[in-house]
């Protein structure tokens, strides 16, 4: 009798198993990876894809199994269809640079209802709609940063502005907030004076008509503070077209503003920082592989590796203000200046 107990169960085991076995979604080799950028022409997108693809291309994921889209302008509503379109297609995670921190909220809760996993990247939205977020630096790191140069090139006085992206931006918001949390509780910066935070969208001439705008409007600026890679670009050629004695610093791709950097009178940006948007985009498709496998599930202490990367395992920690939601921190801003710039503008 117990012999035939033994072999009824060990058969159920074995049905259970064959059955499993031919469920959708239980072999994660036909999982399948989406990134979703800002926009399309956007250097620093296509520089989060390329890392991105790396990933995909390295732990042996097909061609067909991971899509990257560049939605055909920095808005909700582009990103909104190219959403619509990977939902249509059952992809197993979507990685997200968001253009708006809210509105896409009712569309990524149906994809979450579809059983996507999603992951922000670059620019996050509302922590309830994504399970993790990969943050290229800490908020403070970058605000206390910027905020420092902004000192500095200024000699510790007078006006300066802000050029962002759109003034939807969740990282480009969370930065200047924080920049002007940092200069007005510390007497140090109480002689700089924020003049305007104008937005130039992402676009590249409509960044350019800002920073005219700005040397028109405030004749007295010192520095413009850029924290967009389109933004500081446009900005550069602006002021070094002009020989403007205005200076920017901010957040740049070193192959975009070689040209620029320099700490003498013929250059505009003595220096600026960055991070690696491959790694970004790297360290987003292994959360998104680690999310699929369930080797994590977007909880605040939840480890992962993520291949050679330096800061490999990552660790998920509390977002400030909302303890109880996950971002990963990819590492610290790093200086771009005139004694680095050249090697690292043949990089990214």
């Amino acid at each position: 009798m117990k012999k035939r107990l033994i072999c009824l169960v060990l058969g159920a085991l074995m049905l259970l198993s064959m059955f499993a076995a031919c469920q959708p979604g239980i072999d994660k080799s036909q999982a399948s990876y989406a990134l979703v950028t800002k926009s399309a022409g956007n250097p620093y997108n296509e520089k989060e894809a390329e890392g991105f693809e790396a990933v995909m291309k390295a732990v042996g994921v097909k061609a067909g199994n991971y899509i990257i889209r560049h939605p055909e302008a920095p808005t909700v509503d582009a990103q909104i269809k190219v959403i619509d379109s990977l939902i249509s297609q059952g992809v197993s995670a979507i990685a997200i640079a968001a253009n708006d921190a809210n509105a896409l909220s009712a569309k990524l809760q149906e994809a979450k209802a579809a059983g996507i996993k999603i992951v922000t990247l670059d620019s996050d939205v509302a922590p309830a709609d994504r399970l993790t977020f990969c943050n290229q630096a800490g908020v403070q790191q970058v605000a206390q940063a910027l905020v420092d140069a902004v000192y500095d090139i200024a000699g510790g006085e007078g006006e300066y502005a802000i050029l962002s992206a759109t003034s939807q931006a969740t990282n480009q918001n969370a930065w200047i907030d924080a920049m002007k949390a940092i200069a007005a509780a510390d007497a140090k910066y109480s002689k700089l004076t924020l003049v305007e935070v104008a937005y130039g969208d992402d676009e590249n001439q409509k960044s350019t008509d800002q920073t005219q705008a700005l040397l028109a409007k405030y004749p007295n600026l010192k520095v413009i503070c850029a924290p967009t890679t389109v933004g500081i670009a446009a900005a550069a050629k602006v002021l070094q077209d002009k020989k403007s004695p205005v200076k920017l610093t901010g957040l740049g791709l070193p192959s975009e503003m070689a040209a620029y950097i320099g700490d003498d009178a013929d250059h505009s940006c003595p220096y600026m920082f960055l991070w690696n948007p491959i790694d970004l985009g790297k360290l987003a498709a292994y959360a998104s592989i680690a999310l699929v496998n369930g080797d994590i599930t977007g909880k605040v202490g939840d480890t992962f590796t993520a291949g050679d990367m330096e800061n490999s395992p990552y660790t998920l920690t509390a977002v400030a203000g909302a303890e109880s939601y996950s971002e990963i921190i990819l590492g610290q801003p790093f200086k771009f200046d005139s004694g680095n710039i050249a090697e690292w503008a043949k990089i990214y």
